[in-house]
């Protein structure tokens, strides 16, 4: 089943600081080239990407834009998973 939800402009914006920031943790880079993957294309959520944001989600280590992105992954990935 195709993906049609896209990431949001504001979220894509975000995702682009996160990537040029030298300080942004692997994580954050992860989760927002994910993001960014997924603004103008059908492009899904990988299995080892939904349980990387999962666990974010589930950490109180994560800052809420980490979390942010975590949750844009999460909401695109597989259904069917």
């Amino acid at each position: 089943m195709a993906n049609t939800k896209k990431s949001s402009e504001q979220l894509a914006h975000l995702a682009s600081q996160v990537l040029t920031n030298n300080n942004s943790s692997n994580v954050a880079k992860k989760l927002a080239g994910s993001v960014l993957s997924q603004t103008n294309s059908n492009n899904q959520t990988s299995k080892e990407m939904e349980t990387l944001a999962s666990n974010v989600l589930q950490s109180s280590k994560y800052s809420e834009e980490t979390k942010s992105l975590a949750a844009s992954v999460l909401s695109q990935s597989n259904k069917d998973r």
